[in-house]
């Protein structure tokens, strides 16, 4: 789409942000750290086990600063948004280690602030301030929509629920939209009926057994306080890409709203937070179709000063913990293809990007289970309660053995077709099923008056790659 007169107005007052954090930055050194991904992907366990482990004193051998000892202490400070949240860190370590579930997932933005006290590798004493920045990753996944029209999102949208498995799921939804005629008059009620429906196949297949959450607008299945209002009330219509909706149409009433959910939705966030971030993590889903929202590149002091630029991003696979180590490089591997073109292009402009496997917290421990006279290499966990696997409902308190499977060590077969992975079903796409065995925090022993330490896998890698060179 073209550079409109808004789009400049825009561009000058991020770089009028950009020279005020520069400026309040250069005093005091901060870190803007964007922690996101999709619903159940980890955020708000990642964020919790980052802060008890720098404040209470977690093993992180390969997080070079802290395991030298040069980090003296790492504490809380106010919330440095009065305009956002703060995240609820005290509740979400609670609910790990003394009820031993799982926080509940991300649904607004929130904010904490750490400050990290550490002495330089030339022995100078510093202050680093880190504000971690926990939003939904359905809210990254409609930045693109800034550089669409409604036409070409309309096109996109119904183009992919027309594929297996989609379509199934989107049945009514199809019935509803073959009664439109997009040039006939804007229609209040049939817009409504459209918009539910749309939203219900949106919500189908965000469904855990499909596992299908990468469609925007990310909005209608999180509207808070937007629930009901016309910026959240459209849907697609099959018009043409470069068609013109015409005067008073059912299809300009679609357009309207669509920009309307740009304007009110999309770029308020854009603008207040997103474009503020100088170092990303995506958990557990590889949404390089999002990264040409992300100003990544080197920050350098004039980069810092006018166009603020995400210069590290980590993609990180979560829940490591359900396989066994043996598997952990090639789930890295399969990470790593999904995110090609996102490496490439981040590459070239000189960013920096990695992919970890991890475990924030380390819900299972691994064993080898005899099979016959094999020894399978397994994990040994206790399911939540109502789970269930082989026909077996499990109660929350029963420890059990389970072999994972193996990665392949080509990841290659996983994105071809009908040879890509299809979950725990081997039937018809539309019958695919992508839940796996869901494990309990992990029982932990208090050490005294302190909080026990959380067990995880590679976090600390995460850590030296996210702030490691800015404690150096």
């Amino acid at each position: 789409m073209a550079f409109s007169f808004q789009d400049m107005v825009e561009e000058a007052r991020l770089s009028a942000r950009a020279l005020i954090d520069f400026g309040e930055h250069f005093f005091n050194p901060t870190v803007r750290l964007g922690v996101t991904g999709l619903s159940r992907a980890g955020k708000t366990v990642f964020i919790t086990a980052l802060i008890h482990g720098l404040t209470r004193g977690g093993r992180f051998p390969v997080f070079e600063a802290y395991a030298s000892g040069r980090i003296a202490r790492a504490h809380l400070a106010p919330q440095p948004d009065d305009a956002v949240p703060r995240f609820a860190y005290e509740n979400h370590l609670r609910a790990l280690i003394e009820e031993r579930r799982w926080p509940n997932s991300t649904v607004d933005i929130s904010e904490l602030r750490l400050v990290i006290d550490y002495q330089r590798q030339n022995g100078a004493d510093r202050t680093l301030t880190l504000d971690i920045v926990d939003y939904p990753g359905e809210w990254l996944l409609d930045l693109p929509l800034l550089q669409k029209s409604y036409e070409q999102w309309s096109a996109e949208s119904l183009a992919l629920s027309r594929e297996a498995p989609r379509a199934h799921l989107a049945a009514d939804w199809h019935a509803h939209l073959a009664t439109l005629k997009p040039e006939a008059r804007e229609d209040e009620q049939a817009t409504l009926t459209a918009a539910k429906l749309f939203t219900g196949h949106l919500r189908a297949c965000r469904d855990e057994r499909f596992a299908m959450s990468l469609l925007p607008p990310g909005r209608f299945l999180m509207p808070g306080n937007l629930a009901d209002t016309p910026a959240l009330t459209f849907a697609p219509l099959d018009v043409p890409v470069g068609g013109q909706a015409p005067d008073g149409s059912l299809w300009a009433m679609m357009v309207r709203r669509f920009e309307a959910y740009k304007n009110v939705v999309v770029r308020p966030f854009f603008h207040d937070h997103f474009a503020r971030l100088d170092r990303q993590i995506v958990l557990a889903d590889a949404l390089a179709g999002i990264l040409d929202c992300f100003r990544i590149g080197r920050s350098t002091f004039l980069s810092s000063l006018f166009r603020p630029r995400i210069d590290r991003i980590l993609f990180a696979a979560t829940k490591a913990d359900h396989l066994h180590h043996s598997s952990h490089d090639r789930l890295e591997a399969v990470l790593r293809r999904a995110v090609t073109r996102a490496v490439v292009r981040a590459e070239d402009t000189g960013a920096e990007i990695d992919v970890v496997a991890l475990a924030a917290v380390r819900a299972t421990r691994e064993a080898q289970v005899a099979h016959g006279r094999d020894k399978l290499p397994s994990i040994l966990g206790t399911p939540a309660a109502g789970e269930s696997a082989g026909g077996e409902f499990f109660d929350g308190n029963t420890e059990v053995a389970t072999f994972p499977g193996d990665l392949p060590p080509d990841p290659e077969p996983l994105f071809n077709g009908t040879d890509a992975f299809r979950g725990l079903s081997t039937e018809a796409a539309e019958k695919s099923d992508f839940r796996f065995l869901r494990f309990r925090p992990p029982k932990l022993e208090r050490e005294g008056n302190d909080e026990p330490a959380l067990p995880h896998i590679r976090l600390d890698r995460a850590l030296q790659f996210l702030i490691g060179d800015k404690l150096s």
